[in-house]
C-alpha cells in the first residue's frame, strides 16, 4: 500500500520583483528540496525555527500555494500538476487547520454556516441535512449543537479552534495539515485541543502533518518527526529515536534549548551562535555550516544528502 502522502524534492521559490517593470531580481528559497511521506493514520511532526519554511511546506502540499517544482502524491496519484478543476474533487480528502482561530473564521458569519460551507460547495446534502451534519460535528469536537447559530466572537480561543477543526472534518478527509493549531492558545487549552486531535485520529483514522515549533507538543502527538532548517529537512526519524538520540547539530541545539522543569537538573549545552541566514541568499553547501560548532571545510561547499544512519533515521550531515 502506498503512503497516503508522498512528497519528493518539493521546492517553492517566491520571486523578488523590483522596479517599474517588476523584474525578478532574486528568489526567496522558502522550500528547497523537501521529501517525506505520511502513512495512513500517522502523524508527521514538522519542526524548526520560525521562518524555516514549515507553513509553506504544509500549504504547498495541499496546493494552496503552487509548488515551483517537485512531486506530491495523494494515495499514489500525482496531484502536483493537476488543474484546479481536476484537483477540486480531491480537496475533500485533504484539509487544513490554520494557526490563528481568530482570523481564520469570518466574524460576520454564523459558525454553523462556516462549518457547513464545505458541504455546500461540494454539493453534499440539502440545507437540513447539512445543518444536522454540522450539529454532529460540533458534538464530535466538544461543542454544544445549539451553538451553531452563534457568531465567532461568542466563542473563546479554544472553542474557535474546535470550530476550525469541525470545518476541516466536514468532508471526512483522510489527511489534515495542522498548522501550529495550538500556538495561539493558553497552555491548559493547548492540552485539550491536542488530546482532541489524538482522539479524532484514533476514531477516524486521520493522518496529520503537524507543523509546530513546540517540541513538547510534537513529542506528544507525532509518530515521526522531520526537522527543518532554512527550507531543507536536516533530520528525519521516528519520535523515539529523534528525541533520545538526535544526530544533527541543529536538532541537538533545538532540544538543548527546551527548558527543564526541575531547576536542579542541567543538560549539556549545544550552543548555536549567529543569526539565521536569509532565505534570499542562503549559505552554500550545508545551510547550517556558518552556525555549526563542528563544521569543516567541505560543509561550506558540498551539500550533504539526507542519508540513513540507522534504520528509519535520516540525517543531512557530512560528519554524523
Amino acid at each position: 500500500m502506498p503512503p497516503l502522502i508522498e512528497v519528493t524534492d518539493l521546492k517553492k521559490y517566491f520571486p523578488i520583483r523590483k522596479g517599474i517593470l517588476s523584474r525578478t531580481v532574486g528568489n526567496v528559497l522558502a522550500v528547497d528540496g523537501v521529501s517525506f511521506s505520511i502513512n495512513e493514520g500517522e502523524t508527521l511532526g514538522l519542526v524548526g525555527e520560525s521562518g524555516c519554511g514549515k507553513t509553506t511546506v504544509g500549504r504547498t502540499v495541499l496546493r494552496l500555494i503552487e509548488p515551483t517544482s517537485g512531486q506530491i502524491k495523494l494515495r499514489g496519484q500525482d496531484i502536483s500538476g493537476l488543474s484546479k478543476t481536476e484537483l477540486r474533487p480531491l480537496r475533500r480528502q485533504m484539509q487544513i487547520v490554520f494557526q490563528d482561530p481568530f482570523s481564520s473564521l469570518n466574524p460576520r458569519i454564523r459558525v454553523g454556516k462556516i462549518v457547513g460551507e464545505p458541504l455546500k460547495v461540494h454539493g453534499v446534502g440539502d440545507k437540513q441535512e447539512r445543518r444536522e451534519r454540522v450539529a454532529q460535528l460540533f458534538k464530535k469536537v466538544g461543542l454544544r449543537p445549539e451553538q451553531i447559530d452563534n457568531y465567532p466572537h461568542q466563542f473563546s480561543g479554544g472553542q474557535r479552534q474546535r470550530v476550525s477543526i469541525a470545518r476541516a472534518l466536514a468532508l471526512d478527509p483522510g489527511f489534515i495539515v495542522a498548522d501550529e493549531p495550538v500556538s495561539a492558545l493558553d497552555v491548559s487549552i493547548q492540552a485539550q485541543v491536542i488530546n482532541l486531535l489524538v482522539d479524532l485520529q484514533r476514531d477516524l483514522g486521520l493522518s496529520y502533518l503537524f507543523v509546530s515549533h513546540n517540541l513538547a507538543v510534537v513529542e506528544h502527538i507525532s509518530h515521526r518527526v522531520a526537522v527543518m532548517y532554512l527550507g531543507r529537512i536536516v533530520e528525519y526519524a521516528d519520535k523515539a529515536s529523534l528525541f533520545a538520540n538526535p544526530r544533527h547539530p541543529y536538532t541537538e541545539a533545538l532540544l538543548a534549548a527546551v527548558p527543564l522543569p526541575d531547576p536542579a537538573l542541567s543538560r549539556t549545552k549545544h550552543r548555536v551562535t549567529g543569526d539565521v541566514p536569509s532565505p534570499i541568499n542562503p549559505p552554500s553547501g550545508c545551510h547550517f555550516h556558518p552556525r555549526c560548532p563542528i563544521a569543516e571545510a567541505r560543509c561550506a561547499v558540498e551539500r550533504p544528502p539526507l542519508r540513513e544512519v540507522a534504520p528509519g533515521h535520516q540525517v543531512s550531515c557530512h560528519l554524523r
